[in-house]
């Protein structure tokens, strides 16, 4: 199907928009050395209902006319990408090593930072549930699918989530990467990040739809709607995937690049790649896996790789931090409505609940491991930010319609004020000279 010229115009328009004010916005922020991803999400928002669409209607209108014509679709096909590439580039960042004493700090701090604020935000939500009048009542936030199981874990997650894309960048951006401090963080953060994604995968499977909109295999199991066991289902199949994945993986995926027909991996080893990395979200597609999910660990795959494959993976990185990505996370901010039941309050609220969980679980988790007491506090501040795990959380949440648009904005400005924090916490110490542990 081909767009006529109006509607080029227009995806051209919003597509230039959004790259000028993402890029804009994160050289910035990334100038004061802050987290770049928070300014492509605030260029976003400047060009949403929030403040263009507010004070402009007529101009926000005319650049982007309506998310049910021409123009969405694309967006979300881009906005997909982004997600899948960001996934992709994230799965390539595991591959942390550890010298003497790191790996039981590592351990611990991911331990107690994954699981005492999981249950926290499992205790916070049943709190609110026993009296419905409550503030913390948060049944105003479910979305239209009505499951209060995946809301619950989207909410526990919501409280226990670490970034590693945006805690690299950050460490990156103060000459830390290299450090003791950078691998502990880190690598705690990996194993956050598979726990909490496969928590997230068993989530969104819950509210895939009913047996009629069943497919693959759990269609072919005869396991659709809501029963006991399409949720059993729905958490087996992430953990058998990236079981399976990661010991199977490695290997067959040497075995297909090394075979002598294979005149993809020959030709480009970049397209190879990309089309590794779309095949695995296939599988996913299949197993009733939110893709995403498909995308992270064909990363991890990737990233245990020979390094002859460095410059595929460096090039896929580039270009997709160069749109793709830097789109993306402008379409999240676009989507924001800060000006619509944004409850200040409720926010705070939780701002400062999964800031206190986080860092108190992560301090005692690095002191019993034998940290300072200095070393542990920037550990549990390092780790609270949320960045990009954290609105993936969000937009797909609200994209499968776990949570509402209200909770959706409340969750996309905890990611962003919790990697603030951290970024300007631990400039502050390389500032002063002081050690991080």
């Amino acid at each position: 199907m081909s767009l006529t010229t109006i509607q080029t115009a227009h995806v051209l328009a919003a597509l230039a928009a959004l790259l000028v004010l993402a890029h804009g916005m994160g050289y910035l922020f990334s100038h004061y050395r802050q987290p770049r991803v928070i300014g492509e999400i605030l260029g976003g928002l400047l060009l949403g209902p929030t403040v263009l669409g507010h004070f402009l209607p007529d101009v926000h209108g005319s650049i982007f006319p309506s998310w049910d014509g021409v123009t969405g679709p694309v967006l979300g096909a881009v906005y997909q990408l982004g997600l899948l590439l960001l996934m992709f580039c994230s799965g390539l960042e595991i591959h942390s090593s550890f010298e003497k004493g790191e790996r039981k700090t590592a351990i611990l701090t991911a331990g107690t930072g994954t699981v005492v604020p999981f249950i926290l935000g499992l205790l916070l939500l049943e709190a609110g549930r026993l009296d419905g009048a409550s503030f913390l009542d948060t049944s105003r936030f479910l979305g239209e699918a009505d499951n209060d199981t995946a809301f619950l874990l989207v909410f526990a997650i919501a409280i226990a989530v670490t970034s590693i894309p945006v805690i690299s960048r950050i460490m990156f951006d103060l000459g830390l990467l290299e450090t003791s401090f950078a691998r502990i963080v880190l690598g705690a953060a990996v194993i956050e990040d598979i726990i909490l994604y496969i928590v997230l995968a068993m989530a969104l499977g819950m509210v895939g739809g009913g047996s009629e909109d069943a497919f693959g295999l759990q269609a072919m199991l005869g396991l659709g709607g809501q029963g006991g066991g399409a949720k059993a289902y729905h958490v087996v199949a992430p953990l058998a995937f990236i079981g399976i994945s990661l010991v199977v993986g490695p290997s067959l995926f040497d075995r297909v690049r090394a075979f002598r027909y294979n005149l993809l991996a020959r030709s480009s080893p970049i397209a190879f790649l990309l089309v590794f990395m779309l095949l695995m979200t296939g599988i996913c597609v299949f197993l009733g896996v939110t893709p995403m999910f498909g995308a992270f660990v064909a990363g991890m795959v990737v990233s245990s790789r020979t390094e002859d494959l460095s410059t595929a993976r460096e090039a896929i990185k580039q270009f997709s931090f160069a749109f793709f990505i830097p789109v993306y996370f402008a379409i999240v901010g676009l989507k924001l409505n800060l000006a619509k039941e944004f409850e200040i309050l409720y926010f705070l609220f939780f701002l400062t609940f999964a800031c206190a969980a986080k860092a108190v679980s992560v301090y005692f988790g690095a002191r019993f491991a034998g940290e300072s007491r200095p070393g542990a506090i920037n550990l549990a501040v390092a780790m609270n930010a949320r960045g990009g795990p954290g609105i993936v959380l969000a937009s797909v949440a609200y994209d499968h319609a776990i949570i509402n648009e209200s909770f959706y904005a409340k969750l996309v400005m905890v990611a962003v004020v919790t990697s603030l924090l951290a970024g300007s916490w631990l400039e502050r110490v390389v500032r002063a000279g002081k050690p991080l542990r």
